[in-house]
């Protein structure tokens, strides 16, 4: 999505910051209340701008989360497109769980923006879910049916194994709240997210590696 001023003009360098400004005031905005709770008073008063000016370089509240949420999917594939069929699966699902697991610590908000959207049915990333996501996990769940078939995992179905890798580690973004009040002041630091990749490695790969030295 093009912003609404680089449709009509070459952007200059104050228009691309305003645009980045507003962007980052939406992430906020949206992360928090939802597409359908968000509105461009709240962006505009989060980005310290008036709601004309967001409207000169976004034509509206939608033309905002699209240009938000196309920017937002671009990074969430990321670490499933860096799933290679080439490698040790052990340490490509250890590299895997890892990779989600500082998303879900470095990026809290785009998670919840996510979350969000698809709890209220995805009326704004229908296509791109039924798309671009479904065939990158196609793609990775012949990855996982190919180590199958080598002798290398135990016979899980793929799809549900990235459910539940994305289930759990994403949880530690979208009830982050809820993590830290159960941990308490001595676990809730930032170690948490090594603890979580500890467990959530021994989880996962204790129950799909074939151990060829057991009888």
């Amino acid at each position: 999505m093009t912003p609404r001023a680089g449709r009509t003009q070459r952007r200059t360098r104050i228009q691309e910051v305003k645009e980045e400004v507003i962007l980052e005031a939406a992430l906020d905005v949206f992360s928090a209340n939802g597409f359908r709770g968000a509105t461009v008073d709240q962006i505009a008063e989060t980005a310290g701008m008036s709601k004309p000016n967001v409207l000169y370089y976004f034509r509206s509240k939608e033309a905002v989360f699209t240009a938000l949420i196309a920017r937002v999917m671009e990074v969430w594939l990321d670490p499933l497109r860096l799933f290679d069929a080439d490698k040790d699966p052990e340490s490509e699902i250890r590299s895997y769980i890892r990779r989600k697991l500082e998303m879900a610590r470095d990026f809290p908000r785009e998670s919840r923006l996510f979350a969000n959207e698809v709890i209220q049915g995805a009326p704004n990333t229908g296509v791109f879910l039924q798309g671009e996501l479904k065939d990158l996990v196609d793609e990775k769940a012949k990855v996982i049916r190919a180590w199958q078939r080598a002798g290398k995992l135990r016979q899980v179905d793929p799809y549900h194994l990235f459910f539940s890798i994305w289930a759990t580690t994403q949880h530690y973004a979208d009830f982050d709240v809820q993590v830290r009040a159960v941990l308490g002041d001595g676990l809730s630091g930032e170690g948490r997210f090594e603890d979580a990749a500890r467990y959530l490695e021994t989880l996962f790969v204790k129950g799909l590696i074939i151990d060829r030295d057991q009888p």
